[in-house]
């Protein structure tokens, strides 16, 4: 797929996530991606296969009481690999959370192979998500 495809399809899945269009992100994820959150915090790790990628996003959204958004800032698209820059916020019992976080996707086929997550804020992200 060409870069401009490749960012088109990111930016569909942003739309998707901050709108919990899990049909959308079905038709965008592979189903054996993966995803990599970096740091200590209880959502920190590997997870394998769409629906445990599936599964950290409800995470994102339960443990911040539905508040968790994901504004895209920049994009940076390759015919491989598309890289982002968004604005992360979420609030809860009286915590919340601002800091800026960069993905790199991988991309293969016309969908998303995976992505590896990088806080800007990492010590702001664990103490936030415990």
């Amino acid at each position: 797929m060409t870069p401009d495809d490749n960012a088109a399809l990111i930016r569909r899945g942003y739309e998707a996530f901050n709108t919990g269009d899990l049909a959308t992100l079905t038709e965008l994820f592979r189903e054996d991606s993966f995803a990599h959150q970096s740091g200590s915090s209880s959502l920190s790790g590997d997870y394998r296969g769409r629906d445990e990628v599936f599964g950290f996003f409800g995470l994102l959204a339960e443990r911040s009481g539905g508040t968790f958004r994901a504004e895209l800032e920049r994009l940076f698209a390759s015919d491989r690999r598309v890289v982002t820059i968004h604005h992360a916020t979420a609030s809860r019992e009286g915590a919340t959370l601002e800091t800026h976080t960069a993905l790199v996707f991988e991309l293969a086929d016309g969908k998303v192979a995976g992505f590896d997550a990088i806080q800007e804020d990492q010590l702001a992200w664990d103490a936030f998500f415990g």
